[in-house]
């Protein structure tokens, strides 16, 4: 992992502790993960509005792609060292990312409220957005949050048990330090606070035979982090964490059903975060047992058994989607991985089984995408391909996936938007999730697939 100069390392536990001081709210006293408050709040539901990260650029199809498999290496490089740090510290049970996410979303910190885009991530725990005074910041869209200017802003004492599932340093006289690297370079350092967090868009179920009326609504006392000091790329104005873990919004909310719908990676319209009522379906759903890496709690993890194209299962060794004894292995799903990464021998079989079905030749895409199994589409746009149905079986769930969601063309190429691992590690990522509302269900450990149009969700 990258680590600070030696210099830096050592006068940073000292700074950090000074502006600590310099803030000086009053320690927050010991609380529970869900109060009274929040158990009446989440008797409601949230339906929030979610953004692509490269929705406001003028990419091509391939250009969106590019900077998508740049993003999913950076994801997959994180969850590789997650392993490794997770051998170092068991009792670490809280992950941070720190770097680009794939859709984020809007909310306000502190009293009053100010507005802040944060990514949404099911990859990570800690909320944290970036606080002033700031020694180190990235330049962030909206002005970096002020403690100071909010009345409701209020240190983590290190009697918080919040506390102890930061990698940290805590003190009576400093605080609950974090600092989190990562093998890139990045860097992320702050400290933990408490805050009333205001969600838009939220329905709120009134008396039966009315409407459901629009409003904000705000959630006193959420544990997040104040950044302020970032080495590395930079990510909206801070981070959202769906994790498992205590620091999570879903687990600090006390509610154990979250879904999404994903639009598609080209379109126009925004997508949709849905926590609590609104979360759970009606409808055809295919639903499949969650499982927990004892090494990375946070994780949701999936049993997939099988991929078939076409009519062929493919030949893929019982084990190697398997998660191994020492956390390594298994196949991740994941909103903050924009692209599907295979266990490389499976993703060996996938490619060799698309060269056999699709009657096409191949071409060498060259730099424009970083996918290496691409196919010269024919000049006669009357030329109707055919396409092979792509299915993953997952336990007691099959889940047939819509083309778009793994062939995608551009000036006369079609290309298989998934690519191997290098290793025995799986993820299953968002474009693989687009258009399917997929429902996580903490209570009984479940997540459920349903095909939808997500632009008309």
């Amino acid at each position: 992992m990258a680590s600070l100069p030696p210099s830096l390392s050592f006068l940073l536990p000292l700074i950090l502790a000074l502006i600590l001081i310099s803030i000086s709210p009053a320690f927050s006293m010991p609380r529970q993960f869900l109060d009274d408050h929040q158990d009446q709040l989440m008797k409601t539901g949230f339906k929030i509005t979610l953004n692509h990260i490269d929705s406001g650029g003028n990419f091509t199809n391939f250009e969106r792609l590019y900077r998508a498999v740049k993003r999913s290496s950076h994801r997959l490089q994180m969850f590789n060292e997650m392993v490794l740090t997770a051998k170092k510290h068991p009792k670490l049970r809280t992950t941070v990312y720190f770097g680009e996410g794939e859709y984020v979303m809007n909310f306000s910190i502190g009293t009053p409220p100010k507005s802040y885009y944060g990514t949404m991530d099911t990859g990570s725990d800690l909320i944290w957005t970036q606080c002033q005074p700031c020694l180190e910041c990235f330049s962030q869209p909206d002005p970096v949050f002020d403690p100071k200017k909010s009345s409701s802003f209020s240190n983590v004492s290190c009697s918080n048990n919040l506390c102890h599932e930061l990698k940290s340093q805590c003190s009576a006289y400093d605080g609950c330090v974090y600092y989190y690297s990562y093998g890139d370079g990045a860097f992320t350092a702050g400290y933990l606070a408490t805050e009333t967090f205001t969600f838009k868009k939220v329905s709120v179920h009134v008396k039966k035979n009315k409407k459901k009326k629009k409003k904000k609504v705000s959630v006193p006392n959420v544990a997040f982090g104040c950044g302020i000091f970032q080495f590395g790329p930079e990510s909206g104005d801070g981070l959202v964490g769906l994790g498992r873990g205590p620091l999570s919004l879903v687990s600090q909310l006390g509610e154990p059903t979250f879904s999404y719908c994903l639009t598609d990676l080209n379109g126009t319209r925004p997508s949709t975060l849905l926590i609590g009522s609104h979360a759970s379906v009606n409808g055809e759903i295919k639903t499949t047992p969650l499982i927990q890496n004892p090494f990375i709690p946070t994780l949701y993890h999936l049993s997939l058994e099988g991929i078939t194209i076409g009519s062929t299962r493919l030949p893929v060794n019982k084990t190697t989607f398997a998660l191994n004894a020492d956390g390594s292995g298994g196949l991740i799903i994941d909103s903050g991985t924009p692209i599907t990464r295979l266990a490389e021998s499976a993703y060996t079989l996938v490619k060799e089984e698309f060269i056999s079905q699709v009657k096409l030749p191949q071409v060498d895409a060259g730099n424009s995408t970083d996918f290496d199994l691409c196919f010269k589409l024919p000049s006669d746009p009357s030329d109707r391909v055919k396409i092979p149905p792509l299915v993953f079986h997952f336990t007691d769930a099959d889940l047939d996936l819509p083309t778009k969601n793994y062939m995608l063309s551009d000036s006369g190429i079609m290309c298989l938007v998934m690519l191997g691992s290098g290793d025995t590690s799986s993820i299953f990522g968002s474009l693989q999730q687009q258009n399917i509302l997929v429902v996580y269900d903490l209570y009984k450990e479940t997540l459920s697939f349903m095909p939808t149009e997500c632009d008309k969700f």
